[in-house]
């Protein structure tokens, strides 16, 4: 029984990387470009219904709802090959057009007044489904359609939806040097107060850390958005794999979730990719055995996620699951296991089982991949909180100079009081002292407590 997913695309970012994994889950399925199944792959193995459905001419057609509230990136989309991939009635662009302006207040105020023509379309999509089991979300955290947009989305789906899970692939924005989008902290925080209490998984792509594997991994001097988002859809393609090619376990979404996330707040994923390559021919990595790939995923540099080691504050991981693909044979998973016990390579939360969970997977049979073995890591990791504490950084010096709050006081939701951001500050402040409590070994008692 297949357990369906809907995938929302929201904004410039949302619709760039959704677009780069369609491409993906196109060619591991042997779908083409038209939406038809090619000869070779007739005889799969494989789920393709729970990322697509068959039209009436034995057409596949993703289950994907394409939202902008400007034309470009959807128009882009549909002069690409894949223009007749999608459903047309799935694609929502705002009427005139305008955008958000980067603008959080704006994204979410104009998503509010586009909630019925929305809605009609994902109610449309869920109730096509037999058996749906959840949603994910592609959108960027920092401008103004993904992250305005996308909270909207977040809380109307959690209301109307309560018992679907929903699972986001946020990009967080570039830290290091100066951003084109001054007001990007007051979009990051306003939307992480909603990843926080809306989403039941959150992947977190930052954007520091894929430009410096592009750069340092690949050698991509100046990596351009689509090898950037190659990486991502690399990513989202690998992670979903033990769904559409189904073994005996993580086969549907609350498996995989589940095993990662011990308490409902602790939800913000890591993730590690190896051997990384963009073009699948060349390869820097000239032996892939299970236990290469398995301590390669442990090394912060194959991270997707830029966070400092930082000795001093006993950041530890509280659950690991690697997905690995290719020829395995399941002893190897084990001695590898045992080798990096033995060797304390990765360091655990004191008060849960430590333990390093795998699922092996099927690779596509229609995609040629120069490695026999590739892995994906997905960590819940506690050093993730210096993450959100850049983004509390950044926020407070704007805030403390009340800067650039005009746009935002124009959107009726700030125009009397700036609570909600200072709400949303709090909120993510919570969750990084719980994740500090989380590396001590009274977590539990702190839970409780805090909860009173």
């Amino acid at each position: 029984m297949p357990r369906e997913i809907i995938t929302l695309q929201v904004g410039q970012c949302g619709n760039q990387i959704g677009m780069e994994f369609w491409k993906q889950l196109c060619a591991e399925h042997g779908i083409s470009p038209e939406g038809m199944l090619e000869d070779f792959a007739t005889d799969g193995t494989d789920r393709k219904d729970v990322f697509f459905y068959q039209a009436d001419d034995e057409h596949y057609i993703p289950r994907a709802v394409l939202l902008d509230l400007e034309p470009r990136v959807i128009d882009s989309i549909m002069q690409s090959p894949y223009a007749n991939l999608y459903n047309p009635e799935n694609i929502y662009t705002s009427k005139d057009g305008g955008g958000a302006g980067n603008n959080w207040g704006h994204g979410f105020t104009q998503a509010e007044s586009l909630h019925e023509d929305i809605f009609d379309i994902i109610d449309r999509e869920a109730d096509g489904s037999d058996s749906l089991e959840g949603f994910v979300l592609c959108h960027s955290i920092a401008g103004g359609t993904g992250s305005g947009m996308g909270s909207y989305m977040l809380e109307r789906i959690n209301d109307r939806y309560p018992k679907k899970l929903i699972q986001t692939y946020s990009v967080f924005p570039q830290q290091d040097d100066i951003s084109d989008v001054v007001v990007q902290p007051y979009n990051s925080m306003l939307t992480l107060k909603r990843l926080t209490q809306n989403a039941d998984c959150v992947n977190v792509l930052d954007n520091t850390a894929l430009n410096r594997i592009a750069a340092d991994r690949l050698h991509i001097p100046n990596p351009t958005f689509s090898q950037v988002n190659q990486l991502v859809s690399t990513i989202m393609a690998t992670s979903t794999t033990t769904l559409r090619y189904p073994g005996y376990m993580n086969n549907d979404l609350i498996g995989l979730i589940a095993s990662l996330i011990p308490t409902s707040r602790l939800h913000f994923l890591m993730t590690g990719y190896t051997p990384l390559t963009t073009d699948q021919k060349t390869t820097s990595v000239r032996k892939t055995t299970v236990l290469d790939v398995m301590r390669r995923l442990l090394q912060p540099k194959n991270m997707m996620v830029a966070t400092p080691r930082d000795r001093k504050r006993n950041h530890c991981y509280i659950s690991i699951l690697n997905i690995i693909q290719g020829e395995v044979d399941p002893t190897q998973v084990h001695k590898s296991l045992q080798r990096i016990r033995e060797r304390k390579l990765a360091e655990f939360i004191p008060w849960g089982p430590a333990s390093i969970q795998v699922a092996l997977s099927r690779k596509s049979p229609y995609i040629q991949t120069a490695h026999r073995v590739s892995g994906l890591m997905l960590a819940n990791h506690t050093s993730i909180a210096s993450v959100f504490e850049r983004t509390c950084k950044l926020y407070d010096k704007l805030r403390k100079r009340e800067a650039f709050l005009e746009q935002y006081k124009k959107v009726d939701m700030f125009k009397d009081s700036l609570d909600e951001l200072d709400n949303s500050r709090e909120i993510v402040q919570q969750l990084i002292d719980e994740y500090y409590a989380a590396t001590k070994p009274d977590y539990i008692q702190w839970g409780t407590q805090s909860q009173t």
